[in-house]
């Protein structure tokens, strides 16, 4: 009883806290406000439900707001719904494929460079709000700025002291109040101020978008015709791949704050069948909220059913207050926005990697360059290709392949012809250390070189493409009339080699736990007395 009495506490104050991002997040992303709230509703109850974190609080979130605008621009909001629904069927997918862990694998740099970028999206775009100025909004952010310029004629003096009182309240507001949420106070004492100071002389969520509506959603069942499905699909994989991420970041941080472990594979599950759900009664794309699951657990919650509560508290103020909310003036959503976008903005993470001076940064900032200036999935997509490869550059070098020079010592020849080669090989082999290992062995095999020895004890992985070169180096020593003999192979690598056949080629009897144990046998068949295997 206790504990659920906890978890009623965390869930009033999570749903206090979602209510005004919920509308700011909506209107932001270029559609009604109303939907924000059924998406906080609908998705914030079955991420809670049916998600793998103990404490995740899932709705409408900053991340998602210039990817969604950009969809409303380009396809229209029908087309948005559409999109959701196949973003969430694709995260089933994904959690069912048990593709959870690999979302863990995204360097950290692309993932500041890509959240930073979107934290300057949201911020540079609520500037208008701010002002109270009348501009067409636009996908691209260059474009958005000129037409700060253009329209500077038309900024709103009321506009901007609305949304200073906002501002201020918000600031204040942890030092005076701090059981209140600052984003819900600043909305009620600007509001209030609007409305009473300077009545109709700035815009309001009901003069812009009319009246909202008071009840449940309607439900409706989006078209998704075969044409439509094949058109959205590629952005359905965007909201996905952002949802995922952001997802299992919050779920991450509920884990460090909780003290608990996450499923990663049921949150993409409990994720996907909300964004399902929500299309069907007119709500947006939701993922976790970092911010309100941090709420959360700082207000006590002990289990799920705070983020059920949440959801159920916003849906008791949207039957009761609704029509309240057509008086928020729209300056008075944007430094809400604004707070948003500096508290996500990882300022402090992207100075510190910025010092580093390694490729790091290179990736950090290319990743931020090119989401705020052309797309958000292709500065994903460009930060992970560099990052890839760059890593793979640094493990090339990891690969070390040493001969031993002093073998002639250890083991005598009866022929001054012929002579054993010995390497040690340290490291991964794979396609980017193939070059490292070709240069070292097989360009300087000769006719005089009878017997290879590799030492592998200290290479713990092989792929197909260094299988090729093992047996491009097994085809260049049988052509010289020689033998390979590998010691100390480990299982990753003999089991490649088995499955390829290459094992069977190089001959069982060629493989040698020990090294001592290879050597001795090379020393035998040089000198034409090696019958059998030791």
């Amino acid at each position: 009883m206790k504990g659920f009495q906890k978890d009623v506490t965390a869930g009033l104050v999570v749903g206090v806290v979602a209510i005004p991002l919920g509308l700011a997040f909506a209107i932001a992303s270029g559609v009604e406000p109303i939907y924000g709230l059924y998406t906080t509703i609908i998705a914030g109850i079955l991420i809670s439900i049916l998600g793998g974190s103990k404490f995740q609080i899932g709705g409408p979130t900053g991340a998602f707001v210039p990817l969604l605008f950009g969809i409303v621009i380009q396809y229209g909001y029908e087309s948005l719904l559409i999109a959701g629904f196949l973003a969430g069927l694709i995260l089933v997918l994904m959690g069912l494929l048990k593709l959870g862990n690999l979302m863990k694998f995204i360097p950290r740099p692309v993932i500041i460079g890509f959240t930073t970028g979107i934290a300057i999206i949201i911020f540079s775009g609520q500037i208008a709000s701010f002002l109270g100025m009348k501009v067409e909004k636009h996908e691209a952010f260059i474009d958005n700025m000129k037409e700060l310029v253009i329209k500077a004629d038309t900024i709103n003096f009321y506009s901007i002291v609305v949304a200073c009182i906002c501002f201020i309240v918000i600031l204040l507001a942890p030092r005076v109040l701090p059981r209140v949420p600052g984003a819900l106070l600043g909305l009620l004492v600007s509001t209030l101020a609007a409305s009473f100071l300077f009545p109709d002389k700035v815009a309001t969520i009901g003069s812009t978008y009319g009246a909202i509506p008071k009840g449940f959603p309607e439900f409706n069942v989006p078209d998704l015709s075969v044409e439509t499905i094949i058109t959205l699909l590629p952005v359905a994989f965007t909201i996905a791949l952002l949802g995922g991420v952001e997802s299992l970041l919050s779920a991450t941080v509920a884990d460090n704050l909780g003290g608990t472990k996450h499923d990663s594979n049921k949150e993409l599950v409990g994720q996907g069948i909300a964004n399902m759900a929500t299309p069907f009664f007119g709500g947006i794309p939701a993922t976790g909220a970092i911010a309100r699951t941090a709420t959360n657990i700082k207000s006590g919650a002990v289990s799920p059913v705070s983020g059920v509560i949440h959801g159920i508290v916003v849906l008791m103020v949207l039957l009761v207050l609704a029509p309240f909310a057509e008086h928020i003036p729209l300056a008075s959503m944007a430094p809400i926005l604004m707070f948003v976008a500096w508290n996500m903005s990882e300022r402090k993470e992207f100075a510190h990697v910025l010092k580093t001076k390694t490729t790091d940064s290179a990736v950090l900032l290319v990743t931020f360059l090119v989401t705020v200036f052309t797309d958000l999935i292709m500065g994903v997509g460009i930060g992970l290709l560099i990052a890839f490869v760059t890593f793979i550059k640094k493990m090339s070098h990891t690969l070390e392949v040493r001969e031993r020079n002093d073998i002639t010592e250890i083991i005598p020849t009866d022929d001054s012809d012929s002579k054993i080669n010995v390497y040690n090989l340290e490291g991964p082999l794979f396609f980017g250390s193939i070059d490292v290992l070709e240069s070292s062995i097989l360009e300087n095999l000769d006719n005089k070189t009878k017997i290879l020895v590799l030492s592998m004890r200290r290479v713990s992985y092989m792929d197909t493409s260094a299988e090729a070169a093992l047996l491009a180096i097994v085809n260049r020593i049988r052509k010289c009339k020689g033998k390979l003999i590998i010691s100390g192979i480990q299982q990753q690598p003999k089991e490649l080699l088995l499955s390829t056949g290459l094992y069977h080629k190089i001959e069982k009897q060629h493989f040698f736990k020990s090294k001592e144990d290879a050597l001795y046998f090379a020393k035998k068949q040089m000198n034409g007395s090696a019958d059998k295997v030791v």
